[in-house]
């Protein structure tokens, strides 16, 4: 077996925690860290492009290739659960978007006890992770490494679905990044002039070019290494061979929501009903690792237009793809510059919710499902998502092998209250259709179809058309109680030495995208962790 030496720090998973991370311990010349990434180096093309998203979901190369188990609340369907699977993680074949939730969000977490984390005390690391093209102000920062721009370009059709939002009383906004998203605007993207900027460009390939990292890549942590109630080091597969690494200091895990309680699994640290289940002696008795898992699943709704330019049009033939790429050679700018999702609409579906409860990504295309081809007829998608979901499902190990993908069951639509906002959401999408600022491109309803109206009939056609917005959280809980996974240091109870900083810790989903609040998690991991070691001294 291959022994790759002690560190001070090891960081397992290069996603956009890992990375940040990363960056800020380095800092300190007087340790040294080790950086494992399971997947590959970050050298495809197309995670580069902002379109390339289009190749990199499903392709072993990129994605691991996960699927949730089928759903009864998606009437039986199974999902595709794309997870980054190279340096960077999930930031190299997201969608670009940065949304940092609402202030409501975190003031939430420390009314739970984690009296370190209300939007107070989270707000300085949104401002100094962020480089902000243009404000430097009481909320957004400039210099660091997580560089955020306008898009490229607009639509004619979105505009005017703003407008149509502004008809039925939702506001406009310049900025949803303030503590209150409520309102209609084209999202914010972490590009620098029309390129995808990862957490790896930001963050991890400046800190390789200090002397105190280590990066290696092809490295897959089959589990810790636990004596006496300390974490003190990894077993792994690196290229392939079996090889192990020892920790002097801390082992923090950033492998994700999926990949965090994997390896805590692995590693005995968990229920023991389902560590016993695969053989695995206990370590720690934690019957939290792996559950509390949310996720926003959206409901694509799908209108045809008539009168409008969408990207159904422009890429039915060769002369229309030529042009598009042609324009983004010649200026980084045109469709394939743009996010996924350009226009955002933060609204409510029944004026009791205090802040906005669902999260439109709205799109001038239409498809089937994401690789297939793009419909024939001109079409824009209206993505809602139920921000705050009240279902949890599970994230668990289904054998002792780490390379065999674990159970994931998010539980969709399987609450009475999550099955209403589905229900509420369609029907405020076709209010907003409805309104006259859309009128002259004569919108007709393809999916879920305008012949469905009673709130159990429109949450199974929810079910149907739904799909993951690809921002699974809360697998490993931070919480003051005891049953949590991690406390509010990050720390995973009942083991010295072991951190989990990512996604994961999340005690609640965050009320938008989830890519801008876990590097703020890694920030303030950094800040701590730093704080511990000099208290130790």
């Amino acid at each position: 077996m291959r022994h790759l030496g002690s560190f001070d720090y090891i960081i397992v998973g290069a996603g956009s925690a890992g990375c940040v991370l990363a960056n800020r311990l380095s800092e300190d010349p007087d340790v040294r860290i080790l950086v494992l990434e399971a997947g590959g180096k970050d050298d495809y093309i197309w995670i580069h492009i902002p379109v390339g998203y289009l190749y990199c979901m499903g392709n072993p190369r990129t994605d691991w290739g996960y699927s949730t188990a089928p759903e009864a609340g998606l009437n039986g369907r199974a999902l595709a659960y794309p997870r980054g699977k190279v340096l960077g993680g999930c930031s190299a074949i997201n969608g670009m978007i940065y949304m940092r939730g609402q202030a409501r969000d975190y003031d939430l977490w420390r009314q739970l006890g984690l009296s370190a984390w209300g939007w107070d005390d989270v707000l300085p690391y949104f401002r100094r992770g962020e480089d902000h093209y243009a404000w430097d102000d009481d909320f957004h920062g400039q210099g660091g490494g997580c560089r955020v721009e306008e898009q490229r370009l607009s639509w004619e059709i979105l505009d005017a679905f703003r407008e149509a939002c502004a008809e039925v009383g939702i506001p406009k906004t310049k900025d949803f990044n303030r503590g209150d998203n409520m309102g209609s605007g084209y999202f914010q993207v972490t590009q620098r002039g029309g390129v995808r900027w990862t957490a790896a460009k930001g963050f991890l390939k400046p800190a390789m070019k200090r002397a105190n990292v280590e990066v290696l890549t092809k490295a897959q942590v089959a589990r810790i290494r636990i004596e006496d109630g300390r974490a003190v080091g990894l077993n792994l597969k690196l290229d392939g061979e079996d090889a192990s690494v020892d920790a002097a200091g801390e082992i923090l895990l950033s492998s994700g929501s999926i990949g965090s309680p994997q390896i805590l699994e692995l590693s005995g640290i968990g229920n023991p009903q389902i560590l016993s289940k695969h053989g695995i002696e206990v370590a720690v008795e934690n019957a939290s690792v792996g559950e509390n898992l949310q996720d926003h699943l959206q409901i694509r709704t799908i209108f045809k237009v008539r009168n409008a330019k969408t990207l159904n049009q422009l890429t039915s033939n060769i002369f229309g793809k030529a042009k598009i790429a042609l324009e983004y050679a010649a200026k980084r700018s045109g469709p394939m510059s743009m996010a996924p999702s350009q226009l955002g609409v933060f609204a409510k579906t029944d004026e009791s919710f205090e802040t906005a409860n669902v999260e439109y990504h709205v799109q001038p295309l239409s498809l089937d499902r994401f690789g297939e081809p793009l419909h024939p007829f001109p079409a824009i998608t209206a993505s809602v998502c139920n921000l705050r979901p009240e279902s949890r499902g599970h994230i668990h190990i289904t054998s002792p092998d780490p390379t065999d993908h674990p159970e994931i069951k998010p539980n969709y639509l399987s609450t009475v209250g999550d099955r209403k906002v589905a229900a509420d959401s369609i029907r405020l999408t076709r209010k907003i259709m409805s309104a006259g600022a859309l009128s002259r491109y004569e919108p007709v309803e393809y999916l879920p179809g305008s012949q469905i109206h009673t709130d159990d009939d429109l949450a199974k056609a929810a079910g149907e058309i739904g799909t993951t917005i690809f921002h699974p959280v809360g697998t490993c809980r931070m919480g003051a109680d005891e049953a949590s996974v991690v406390d509010g240091r990050l720390r995973v109870r009942g083991i010295a030495g072991l951190r989990v900083v990512d996604a994961s810790v999340m005690p609640a989903i965050t009320s938008g995208n989830t890519a801008a609040p876990t590097m703020m998690i890694a920030e303030k991991a950094a800040d701590m962790i730093r704080e511990d070691r000099r208290a130790a001294r």
